[in-house]
């Protein structure tokens, strides 16, 4: 039989931030928001199953052949896992404290907009496309899979990217001048007979050829245009890598962490913990105790 292994340590923290004590709600609490458990990984893996194949069926409601033949089925098919994510949204705001945090969360919100568009179909057929939205709630793959290391890097990500910011922004600044430099240049060099129009339209031009989409809509024509054309697509390998290095860069000098957990603080829902850890990361409250299955063990 799987059991829990709790690491033992009290605090008024846990009660003001909604962790259940003790009873059903407790179980339940910690099946739902803890996925280091068994009960919670086969919990989470059961409802990625149903989101895929509910966003599957929200796919094929879009083909009309098969929304002609088959569409009876699918919307009982809608309908049921509707009632399905219904039914989980409401058991995660009973088995926490405080369900507003929780309605608030990101996940929350999600959660809810995924459920929402059905209903209000009944009264708006518009909002029927809006179902689309369910496809969100495959964010939770991060927790099913266990992939917490995975959400721990793009926090590094982020990091990287808000250390940088100043440099990128730099670039991005300089990246503009010369585009509207070489537009104006190209407006001048090529004219309104050769599709340059306009100072703008020539620095739209500017903008496509700097980043190597190159749409073909407007080309130089004359010689000295093609020179400046070539230099622009030159510049474009440039614009590319200068960014990703100053990430990359900042990136590499960050410290790994250690594996993390799915532990959810009880004040602002954040997850990626370490095991150790006591406090959240984010907004220092203190973090429930670590449970994990030591079924394996």
């Amino acid at each position: 039989m799987a059991t829990l292994q709790t690491n033992p340590m009290p605090n008024k923290a846990d009660e003001r931030f909604g962790r259940p004590d003790t009873g059903w709600r407790l179980r339940l609490y910690i099946i739902i928001f803890e996925a280091d458990t068994r009960a919670g990984h086969i919990f989470d893996l059961t409802l990625l199953t149903m989101i895929m194949i509910s966003v599957t069926v929200v796919m094929l409601d879009s083909v009309e052949s098969i929304s002609t033949r088959w569409g009876d089925l699918l919307t009982v098919l809608e309908w049921f896992f509707t009632a399905v994510f219904t039914v989980e949204y409401i058991l995660r705001l009973l088995c926490v404290r405080q369900p507003k945090q929780y309605a608030r969360s990101l996940l929350g919100v999600i959660d809810l907009l995924s459920i929402l568009p059905t209903y209000l179909a009944l009264f708006f057929p518009a909002m029927h496309t809006l179902i689309d939205m369910r496809v969100l709630r495959m964010l939770r793959i991060f927790r099913i899979l266990k992939l917490g290391a995975y959400v721990s890097e793009f926090g590094e990500l982020g990091y990287a990217i808000r250390a940088t910011r100043r440099k990128i922004t730099v670039f991005l600044s300089f990246v503009l001048i010369v585009v509207v430099i070489m537009g104006t240049l190209m407006y001048v060099v090529e004219g309104p007979s050769n599709g340059f129009t306009s100072v703008p339209v020539s620095v739209y031009w500017a903008i496509t050829t700097l980043t190597t989409v190159g749409f073909g809509d407007i080309t130089p024509k004359t010689d000295l245009g093609r020179l400046v054309s070539s230099a622009m697509m030159l510049m474009g390998w440039g614009t590319l890598a200068v960014p990703t290095g100053i990430v990359s860069a900042e990136f590499a000098a960050r410290r790994l962490h250690p594996e993390v957990t799915t532990r959810t603080c009880h004040d602002c829902l954040s997850e990626g913990h370490l095991p150790d850890a006591k406090f959240c990361r984010d907004c220092g409250a203190r973090l429930p105790p670590y449970q994990i299955d030591t079924s394996e063990h």
